[in-house]
């Protein structure tokens, strides 16, 4: 039973399940509760199956609430992205939450490639992520973080992120990730054993059917070649058959486009689909 929301807090849940029949991926349940949408666009030729989180609200402000539970059934193809950058305003001392679960059954391809998430100065958020990858199966996801408004000239001095992701392969923990900042954020971005003054930052992960993450590392590797004098910092390592791509920029407009450079090759070499992400990517 799903509780419904106190007054002025805004509370948005999605769920979706996919099944295979006949052959293609089709909706089996959707639940959507104000301010989460989603929509499924028809997608590309030979391209995956598509579903589009949409938050009505505009964006989310101190004690909203986000909840998404995706499950993509055994032998589904399925791409899950936002309509748009999701921005977190400034707090007054409440906090935002998010808590996003993936579950991928067994011979199944999910893939989830949220655009930015852009924290306002004094923004409050945790946002925990948890991925459930069955044997067979493989996942591409990850996101952007881009600290306050740039083209503003508004930096993320405070006041609290905490981001945590966890990743389970055949039901064993196989990536866990925390990232936390709290009390003096000024000198934690500064710091460059932290975040160097980054602008932004992003996490990629790739868990592939075929199990050996090893040689996406190298792909990657020449894939970020072009960024080498767009002061870009990338490190790519394979850890308990996952592929992990990692990003610090200045500019955020470069490491989005890193980003989905490297989502468009690992995607094609993992399944074979387009290395072109949805046109929603790219208005």
């Amino acid at each position: 039973m799903r509780t419904i929301p106190d007054a002025g807090i805004v509370s948005g849940v999605a769920e979706i399940e996919l099944t295979k029949k006949d052959n293609a991926t089709r909706l089996a349940h959707l639940y959507q509760h104000n301010p989460l949408r989603v929509l499924f666009p028809t997608p590309d030729p030979h391209d995956a199956a598509l579903a589009v989180l949409v938050t009505t609200s505009g964006g989310l402000v101190a004690g909203d609430h986000l909840s998404i539970d995706v499950r993509a059934g055994p032998g589904t193809v399925a791409h899950v992205a936002t309509s748009a950058a999701e921005k977190v305003y400034r707090s007054t001392g409440a906090t935002t939450g998010i808590k996003q679960i993936f579950s991928v059954g067994p011979g199944a391809w999910l893939e989830y490639l949220p655009q930015e998430t852009i924290l306002f100065d004094g923004a409050r958020l945790r946002r925990h992520t948890t991925v459930n990858v069955a044997p067979g199966a493989g996942f591409l996801g990850g996101g952007m973080i881009v600290f306050g408004r740039r083209a503003r000239g508004e930096v993320f001095t405070g006041s609290l992120l905490h981001e945590r992701l966890e990743l389970g392969r055949d039901g064993a923990l196989a990536w866990g990730d925390a990232l936390h900042l709290d009390g003096d954020v000024a000198r934690l971005m500064a710091d460059p054993a932290c975040l160097a003054n980054a602008a932004a930052c992003a996490t990629l992960l790739l868990v592939p059917p075929q199990g050996d993450p090893r040689p996406f590392v190298e792909r990657a590797r020449r894939v970020q070649r072009q960024f080498a004098a767009s002061g870009l910092h990338v490190g790519v390592t394979a850890v308990n058959g996952v592929a992990v791509g990692r990003w610090l920029a200045a500019d955020p407009a470069v490491l989005r486009r890193a980003f989905v450079d490297l989502a468009c090759d690992w995607r094609q070499a993992a399944v074979g689909l387009p290395a072109r992400l949805p046109r929603l990517w790219h208005n």
